[in-house]
């Protein structure tokens, strides 16, 4: 009986065995045959900037750009588009005007500022620019209760300031004017002024006494050179009113420019002291500057003569001596 227990036993634990094994077997199967899970990934999340939108070409819309004061009248006669390095002085200069009368011809309550591409009218309103490019008017401009001698000092401090306007553009400062200037030099001690051309009312007298160190040329000089010491008298070559007296034109150090007539102005380059102001009339002959070297490499004056804002040869007009 004990011999038939034990044998009981041992089949039974025989079955066990085998029943673990199997099942052991099964759960491997089972493992391999089941189908993997992917391994999860993290969210991405686009922070690319959103394009703008666009055109029908393809380029974003640019936004609109205001037209320079003006524009409308570009090209026309009469007026004139400023470019890059120009001054309202310079303009006027080129055009044969007052800086003055181009800022209240176009309104400009601060005429240190201009533009480029902005239109400035650069002859009187009413007048046509063949009326104003036209034959030398027969009078020189003429004032009353003129006086043949420099300002003195207290006028000369009271000098009223002009604009020097850049595309950009900041004024320049007036030059030092002396406080005693001597005293004008007397019409009668002129020299006798060349006789007018073809019927033009305009001449000249030699604006100093020195001799020239260089001619015109249309491509290196504007003017004419007259050599001197410093202090040398300047003289008006002609009557005329000084539409700019002061030193914010690159090149030309102290400057005058005088306006003869509708046609003719005179410029009166690196002086060391100017002796009128603005808007002051002069008389052929007075003493207006004192000769210098601002912004030259040697004393000289620096003489030109334009024709309707173009330079020509002073000496063409200035007597022979």
């Amino acid at each position: 009986m004990n011999r038939q227990r034990h044998a009981t036993l041992a089949s039974t634990a025989v079955a066990t065995r085998l029943c673990g094994a199997l099942l052991g077997v099964a759960l491997v199967l089972a493992g391999c045959a089941a189908p993997k899970q992917p391994a999860r990934q993290a969210p991405v999340v686009d922070r690319s900037p959103v394009p703008a939108p666009t055109s029908a070409s393809g380029s974003a819309p640019a936004a609109p750009v205001a037209a320079p004061p003006g524009s409308e009248n570009a090209g026309k006669p009469g007026y004139y588009t400023v470019r890059p390095g120009d001054t309202l002085y310079r303009i006027g200069l080129e055009q044969g005007q007052s800086w003055r009368d181009i800022a209240a011809w176009n309104g400009l309550t601060n005429p240190h500022l201009i533009e480029v591409g902005q239109v400035l009218r650069v002859v009187p309103p009413g007048a046509t620019p063949a009326a104003a490019t036209a034959a030398v008017t027969t009078q020189p401009v003429t004032g009353a209760s003129v006086q043949a001698r420099p300002l003195d000092a207290a006028n000369t401090a009271n000098t009223p300031s002009a604009p020097a306007a850049t595309s950009a553009g900041a004024a320049g400062s007036r030059p030092p004017t002396a406080s005693a200037p001597a005293p004008a030099a007397a019409p009668a001690s002129a020299p006798t002024p060349a006789p007018a051309a073809n019927g033009e009312a305009i001449a000249l007298v030699w604006p100093a006494r020195g001799p020239v160190l260089y001619h015109f040329d249309e491509t290196r000089s504007k003017g004419v050179g007259i050599g001197g010491r410093a202090g040398d008298p300047v003289l008006a070559a002609a009557d005329g009113r000084v539409v700019y007296a002061g030193s914010d034109l690159r090149g030309y150090g102290n400057l005058i420019i005088l306006k003869h007539n509708n046609t003719y102005l005179t410029a009166y380059a690196h002086n060391q002291t100017l002796l009128v102001r603005e808007d002051q009339t002069v008389r052929q002959g007075q003493k207006i500057a004192e000769m210098g070297s601002s912004d030259a490499d040697r004393v000289k004056l620096h003489f030109e003569v334009r024709r309707q804002g173009k330079p020509i040869d002073p000496l063409s007009l200035l007597p022979s001596r």
